[in-house]
């Protein structure tokens, strides 16, 4: 029994001393690193020392963490301290440790060693151990009353030009107006008006910056930003009294509304912006692309800010903690042409429709036109309210981007249903069938829906249908072909697909196909098959290029020539619609007969597409037009005009389309 209670004793006094042992420094230490890790500055600063606690309130001391944390933008903190395997407490309660430190800042890494200092101190009759803090522990050589400091130097953006050079999107210099309010002297109402007539702002707008907290009478007080070029403004703008301008750099488009939708513009970042980017590099005093290829490329026009993270010493010196070196933006070039983009444009002449050319042996897009448009200079430094209004009311969209849009192709669909037909020998070019009358139905099971034409013929082959655009042939030949083999071919052609452009490009569809009458109104464009003007062009490459489907492209950096479907149309179909093709400008009959230009032979295809709800009904049409040389195919120019029922249907695009081949053969 007594050997019993002699070894409890043993153990129970083991237990006691191992409770009152005092913490070693280096577990404490440990313990402070890994709080430091987590960045849970407030609980660290219950390890600080006495005397550090004396320099440094609680809420400074984890406010200044935080602060200097957030505003560098610190992240992958990793704070190093290898404890050492045994105690080696220093005499007279002190001892010290090397850490390092490493962290991402918005300057780029930031890394540093330092020695700590700990003490053996009693509270509340424990001893511990704490850590004498310093701001050195933040960075090195920042000492007390040191700040930090963060300087930017912004990128030049990169420009957009075209094939040979030619400024689409360059940086430039515009007009800031503003007043002086103490040279308006007691014409103050009056100048306030004049300004809002001819600035288009509210005079109440001007009235509040002009009320502003910082203005003072000598100071210039800005109000709108105008082009340079605008001089009847600028002329009326400084007989005012206490007006003034002075030249602030900006994005300038040379072009106008020429390439407005194709290029887009810039404009303040927004709240909604910056949450999506700030990851990226970017800040609430960025331009970002707002549309365009200024937003599709705008990473790489924007280029990365400089920035430089210093210590600011009190004798007013620095000490560079991260640096990372401000780099300019690419300039993006294209494969336009922005002579023949702004030809296309004037001669759409504010039509709404679209225009686009290319070569079609390379692939090379030359232009692409959405008409009518808007002045991105002008979007750029900011539409006034009414000025938005306006484009917002316009019954012809000018905001819409419709070279990127989708729609019925009609009859210039025929020369893609050939080349199915004519693999699938649905068809042979020199048959001819019987079609009596304008209208033509398969059976009475179609009740009173009819495929219709315009111009009566019978017999008809496969190139009398061309020039004549026979819908009734086609709507056969679709029939023909069938519902499953006409969606194979069509996915050839690209439908149903997405397609790798550097514009985004809604993709065109098929549609259902479910009935007999929606595949026979497909073989003729309509139905319900969609097509952009760049798969149209695509579509037609075939047939200078023995039947490979070229891909387009748009960036100059974009390898030329690519096939983008092989054997889309077979040799022989591609040989055989080209000439008749020609035959659709060169017959007397045809229906781009006025695209007949004397020693400049071209081929192409005209198309009605009709938008109405049901048969019967007046509804409105869009003219097409595609066309090509074919002795020298290294210019196709494809047009939409919407709208077209009354003036002319699809000659209005013919007409429209020669006066530019004319200026460009």
């Amino acid at each position: 029994m007594k050997k019993l209670i002699g070894v409890l004793l043993i153990v129970f006094v083991t237990m006691l001393t191992g409770c009152n042992k005092e913490p070693a420094p280096q577990d404490r230490f440990a313990a402070y690193i890994k709080l430091w890790n987590e960045q849970k500055f407030d609980q660290m600063y219950d390890y600080l020392s006495s005397s550090a606690k004396k320099s440094i309130s609680k809420k400074e001391f984890t406010s200044r963490y935080e602060k200097i944390y957030q505003d560098l933008q610190i992240t992958g903190l990793k704070v190093n301290f290898k404890k050492p395997k045994k105690d080696k407490k220093a005499d007279g309660g002190k001892t010290s440790y090397s850490f390092n430190a490493k962290m991402n800042s918005v300057a780029g890494p930031i890394s540093f060693s330092y020695k700590a200092n700990l003490k053996e101190e009693e509270k509340d009759n424990k001893k511990n151990w704490y850590i004498d803090w310093n701001t050195g522990f933040i960075f090195p050589k920042m000492e007390k009353g040191d700040k930090i400091g963060l300087s930017t130097i912004s990128p030049e953006r990169g420009e957009i030009v075209d094939r040979n050079g030619n400024g689409l999107a360059v940086n430039g210099d515009v007009l800031e107006v503003g007043v002086v309010p103490g040279k308006m002297g007691d014409k103050k109402a009056q100048v306030v008006g004049q300004l809002a007539k001819l600035l288009d702002i509210p005079t109440k707008q001007i009235e509040q910056e002009l009320g502003a907290s910082w203005v003072k009478p000598g100071l210039f007080v800005p109000l709108r930003k105008i082009p340079l070029d605008d001089r009847k403004l600028v002329n009326q703008l400084m007989s005012i009294q206490s007006v003034t301008t002075k030249d602030v750099p900006a994005r300038i488009y040379p072009y106008k509304e020429a390439a407005a939708q194709l290029v887009g513009y810039v404009g303040s970042i927004t709240a909604d912006d910056l949450k999506k980017l700030e990851s990226k590099g970017y800040t609430a005093q960025d331009l970002v692309g707002k549309r365009g290829l200024e937003q599709v490329f705008d990473e790489q026009l924007k280029g990365q800010t400089g920035v430089k993270i210093t210590i600011k010493k009190k004798d007013g010196s620095e000490d560079v903690l991260a640096e990372k070196p401000v780099e300019n933006g690419k300039t993006v070039k294209l494969t336009i042409d922005a002579e023949l983009q702004a030809s296309l444009y004037d001669e759409m002449k504010g039509d709404a429709g679209s225009s686009a050319a290319m070569n079609p042996m390379t692939g090379e897009t030359l232009a692409l036109v959405s008409s009518p448009s808007f002045d991105p200079n002008q979007a750029s430094l900011g539409f006034s309210a009414s000025e938005w209004k306006a484009l917002q009311d316009n019954k012809k969209m000018p905001l819409t981007t419709r070279f990127k849009q989708t729609y019925a192709p009609g009859s210039v669909m025929k020369p893609i249903t050939a080349s199915i037909a004519l693999e699938n020998k649905a068809i042979t070019p020199g048959q001819s069938i019987a079609i009596n009358g304008l209208k033509w139905q398969k059976s009475k099971s179609w009740g009173g829906y009819y495929v219709t034409r315009v111009h009566e013929a019978s017999p008809v082959n496969l190139e009398k249908a061309f020039i004549y655009s026979d819908n009734i042939y086609f709507a056969q030949a679709a029939l023909k072909i069938g519902r499953t083999t006409f969606i194979d071919g069509l996915k050839k052609f690209g439908f149903e697909k997405e397609w790798d452009y550097a514009f985004p490009l809604e993709k065109p569809t098929i549609g259902s196909l479910g009935s007999e009458i929606s595949l026979a109104d497909s073989g003729y464009g309509q139905g319900q098959i969609q097509m952009n003007i760049v798969n149209l062009m695509a579509a037609y490459t075939p047939l200078v290029n023995s039947g490979n489907m070229i891909k387009p492209i748009l960036l100059a950096s974009d390898k030329k020539s690519q096939v983008l479907q092989e054997k889309v149309m077979t040799p022989d179909a591609a040989a055989t619609i080209g000439p008749m093709l020609r035959k659709v400008v060169t017959d007397p009959g045809g229906t781009a007969r006025a695209a007949n230009i004397p020693g400049y032979p071209l081929a192409g295809k005209t198309g009605t597409a009709e938008i109405k709800q049901k048969q019967g009904e007046l509804g409105t049409q869009n003219g097409w037009f595609i066309a090509y040389n074919p002795q020298k195919p290294n210019l196709m120019i494809a047009m939409m005009v919407e709208n077209v029922e009354k003036s002319g249907g699809s000659k209005v695009p013919v007409e429209k389309v020669t006066k530019v081949f004319k200026m460009w053969k």
